[in-house]
């Protein structure tokens, strides 16, 4: 009874009555539980403060971070010693890099001119294939892919236009639509396309790009259903249907047929599906089964496997990407066992190009003159100005005595194409040049559509052996552009360079590689550094990735899924110099 008379005690007070009939307790209750209130909203309020002050603080130092960064490499532009050694196989040699303020300066000539050639674009022109400047007004070259877009696009990040990239991307987004039926080239489409949306890709790590190029490479696959898995050229990107072009007798083109490897293996690697890689690398390894022993082919080669064709051979068009992409492959998976192969093909078509070398009278210009048959032709196209670029970047890959041979035979070549520029009135190349005996160069052809592979090579020899001469010659070739290229509504290729009569084309080329390379050519060697990167023939950086595949056999491409998985590098955006 005692025990329940206690308990009753201990509940009354939580009973209301209680405090009705004794107001001092109420109140007294009252106080406690307001200032009980106000401390525990105190506390909270405190809580959120602090973590709203924390938050504030991340940001800070992560903004703090990318300000120590941008002035680092501020101080790199504004004429601090970088030092940077060739250790990615390069050329070997160490050297130290100083900004040069006059090279910021053409640096931004050049941004200048991409902004122009770009806002020309958008204006008259917007989601077609490329410009005609003349006329005002855009056509599909390439069935409306927007071939200038999808072309510039790493030029704009690289360059850091990135209002232009975002509406670029925006378009991308929205408009672009592979679901056409138009007959596509094969090549044009991978190195543009697919080429352009991966390094796009590799460099703003936007999904988009890559889920792109995807899309079109699966539209361009059934091209190489053949017996010899070597693709036709053409398809429809609608309904498939490949076929090779009537002027050639129903047979491939080299360079057309045997480019697609960097693109085709890159994206294998983002995707993790092998069947991208392995339709590329059978055409290598079909091809490497009757490789000649000077590594020299046709231009024309067959598909259906019947029997050998007899064509020009020719480091300029139509064979040209073919050899350099047999070295690049060989860079893209990071010069391991599994792309010896192609690091040998090289080198023996290396020895055939030495064989195609002649010298002028009295200047003796080297050039890499073409055969047909057992006849030796005198003809040299600028198209084949990538090779001095070529052989200067594969040189780190040779013994000390034939690294250096390589090399110099690269300045050799790299001279005279310069002076296929300067030889003219316009100070602009024509299309190819003849050497007659006696004489030193003859243009051949001799318009010229804005074409990139002199400053490419410009751009390797300069970052491999930090002579400035190349920079002074590429200087001297842009301002030959500005003079008779440059109009109000864009820029335009020229009919004759020696009348410098104007054409009406803009060549998506021109954004996506002759400025790119000329923008590089003045920008220090940490913006695309070539031992991280690797160039398409259309100019497009595609991240190096070490493969340690089996080596190519007959399963080649099987093992694609072996090799070390991408991961897309998180790197700030270089080539950003504080001017929009």
């Amino acid at each position: 009874m005692v025990r329940s008379r206690s308990s009753a005690n201990k509940w009354k007070y939580i009973n209301p009555s209680y405090y009705l009939k004794r107001p001092k307790r109420l109140a007294l209750l009252f106080i406690v539980f307001v200032f009980g209130s106000f401390f525990f909203w105190d506390r909270q309020t405190l809580v959120r403060d602090h973590q709203e002050e924390i938050s504030k603080l991340s940001e800070e130092v992560i903004r703090l971070q990318d300000l120590l960064e941008d002035l680092k490499n501020d101080q790199s532009v504004s004429g601090e010693t970088m030092n940077f050694s060739h250790s990615d196989g390069d050329v070997g040699k160490k050297i130290d890099y100083t900004e040069d303020p006059v090279d910021a300066q053409r640096r931004e000539k050049v941004k200048d001119a991409m902004r122009h050639a770009w806002s020309s674009y958008e204006k008259y022109a917007w989601g077609h294939d490329e410009l005609q400047p003349q006329t005002k007004n855009g056509v599909d070259s390439f069935g409306g892919l927007g071939a200038t877009l999808i072309d510039s696009l790493d030029t704009l990040y690289i360059m850091g236009l990135d209002e232009q990239f975002q509406r670029a991307r925006e378009w991308v987004a929205n408009s672009l639509d592979f679901n056409k039926n138009y007959d596509a080239s094969v090549f044009e489409t991978t190195i543009r396309v697919v080429g352009g949306l991966l390094s796009a890709y590799d460099l703003s790590g936007d999904r988009l790009f890559l889920e792109k190029a995807q899309d079109i490479a699966d539209r361009l696959l059934p091209a190489w259903n053949t017996p010899t898995g070597i693709p036709y050229n053409i398809i429809n990107l609608s309904h498939g249907n490949p076929h090779n072009h009537g002027w050639t007798a129903g047979h491939s083109i080299l360079a057309d047929s045997a480019s697609e490897q960097l693109e085709f293996i890159a994206l294998s690697q983002r995707t993790g599906d092998p069947k991208y890689q392995q339709k590329a690398e059978n055409v290598i390894l079909e091809i490497s089964r009757t490789f000649p022993d000077d590594g020299l082919l046709p231009i024309h080669i067959n598909p259906e496997g019947k029997a050998v064709v007899y064509s020009t051979i020719t480091f300029g068009a139509m064979g040209d990407s073919f050899y350099e992409y047999l070295l690049k492959v060989w860079i893209q998976g990071n010069r391991t066992t599994a792309v010896d192969r192609y690091r040998k093909m090289w080198e023996t078509s290396m020895k055939g190009l030495s064989s195609l070398v002649r010298r002028t009278f009295p200047s003796s210009f080297a050039y890499i003159g073409e055969k047909v048959g057992d006849s030796f032709v005198d003809k040299m196209d600028e198209l084949a100005c990538f090779a001095p670029g070529m052989l200067a970047l594969g040189s780190s890959g040779y013994g000390p005595d034939d690294s250096q041979k390589f090399l110099s035979l690269a300045e050799e070549l790299a001279w005279t194409c310069y002076n296929f520029y300067q030889s003219t009135p316009t100070k602009l190349a024509g299309e190819n040049y003849v050497f007659n005996k006696g004489q030193d160069m003859t243009v051949g052809t001799s318009w010229n559509i804005l074409r990139p592979e002199t400053v490419e090579s410009l751009f390797y020899l300069w970052r491999l052996t930090g002579n400035k001469t190349y920079q002074e010659w590429g200087w001297n070739i842009f301002q030959a552009f500005e003079k008779n290229s440059r109009i109000e509504s864009g820029y335009v290729g020229l009919k004759d360079v020696n009348s410098g009569v104007q054409d009406n084309m803009m060549q998506s080329f021109f954004l996506a590689e002759t400025l790119k390379y000329l923008y590089l050519l003045y920008s220090p060697p940490s913006v695309i550094p070539l031992g991280e990167w690797v160039f398409n023939t259309e100019a497009h950086p595609i991240k190096i990735v070490s493969r340690n595949d089996r080596a190519m056999t007959s399963g080649a491409g099987k093992s694609a899924g072996q090799q070390k998985s991408y991961k897309r590098p998180l790197t700030r955006r270089e080539g950003r110099f504080g001017n929009k």
